[in-house]
């Protein structure tokens, strides 16, 4: 009769502690390189079959990241080899990571904060709306109008009279982001105070309504604005929406329309303005890449570390 024998655990040891080596949580480490799920799964097999071969019961974190490296230059190519390289020097900056990210309703903000929290390993994902609806029963609708309305459609509850030649639409959207901004700034400032990466997404989160400078060498601050620029794109956006939430139907999105799209030109130019970048949402993947790439390149010029040298991928690897 055939046994099966069991692999053993290779425990990876660190500053304060040692685990076992998990595909599952190197897969997940190697996605923040924009490799998709299956290929980053079979280079953490490959990863775990090396570490085997070294015939040890333990192997340190800096041994595993440059086994790593080689494995993926070899099996994917330098490109994310360099990205892995880069991005694991990130997660050890001593200062949390930040990302603001907005646009108009329906650019699919949400979804790809979703996925870059899970590539990225961030555990702290707050929309706006929940910020709003939380202010929202502190403030009644008497004391503070904007906040008791969507985003886009803020304009019916602007105080009167308002300044000559005022967009109402402009006017009740700014409203609700200055104070949106409040409970932001509070969020940033808690994630600072504990060291806690963090992700804000959501229409609220708009260029040079948050000091981003007062948080320089504390934290990497990344604000970004995804947009959708095809206008039928956008609008589909909605109905597809509304397929997968039955409290999110379709016609008081579509109604707006008009005022949704006026929203997301203003913060477009706003972030225009202020040298925030612009990333065009046309495909998830694409999107999500960029924007891990803008995450990893603000966090190295925030906090200057020396990318290694080491990334020197076999003839055969490919992008």
């Amino acid at each position: 009769m055939k046994v099966q024998t069991t692999q053993r655990h290779i425990l990876v040891t660190g500053d304060e502690y040692q685990l076992p080596y998990s595909k599952g949580l190197m897969a997940s480490r190697i996605m923040a390189t924009g490799l998709a799920p299956a290929r980053a799964f079979h280079v953490a097999e490959v990863v775990e079959d090396r570490i085997h071969a070294l015939d040890r019961s333990s192997i340190s974190r800096t041994e595993l990241d440059d086994v790593t490296l080689k494995v993926l230059a070899d099996e994917v190519g330098e490109r994310y080899a360099t990205s892995y390289a880069k991005w694991q020097m990130v997660t050890r900056l001593p200062i949390p990571l930040v990302v603001l990210l907005g646009g108009a309703t329906g650019v699919g903000k949400s979804t790809i904060a979703t996925m870059l929290a899970a590539r990225l390993g961030i555990t702290r994902v707050i929309p706006t709306d929940a910020i709003r609806e939380v202010m929202r029963s502190m403030f009644t609708e008497d004391l503070m109008p904007a906040l008791h309305t969507s985003s886009f459609d803020a304009a019916r509850l602007v105080r009167k009279p308002m300044p000559e030649g005022a967009d109402p639409v402009i006017l009740g959207f700014r409203e609700q982001a200055s104070a949106v901004a409040v409970g932001i700034q509070a969020l940033i400032s808690r994630a600072v105070a504990e060291g806690t990466d963090l992700i804000v997404e959501g229409a609220h989160v708009v260029p040079a309504f948050v000091d981003n400078a007062q948080y320089a060498g504390k934290a990497v601050l990344l604000p970004v604005v995804v947009t959708v620029d095809d206008e039928e794109l956008h609008r589909s956006h909605f109905v597809m929406r509304s397929h997968e939430s039955r409290n999110r139907p379709s016609e008081r999105y579509l109604d707006h329309f008009e005022n949704i799209r006026k929203i997301q030109n203003y913060v477009k130019s706003l972030a225009n303005e202020h040298d925030v970048d612009v990333v065009p949402s046309y495909n998830l993947d694409a999107t999500l890449s960029q924007v891990i790439d803008l995450v990893v390149n603000q966090a190295i010029q925030a906090v200057p570390v020396p990318v290694p040298d080491s990334v020197r991928p076999s003839k055969r690897g490919t992008e």
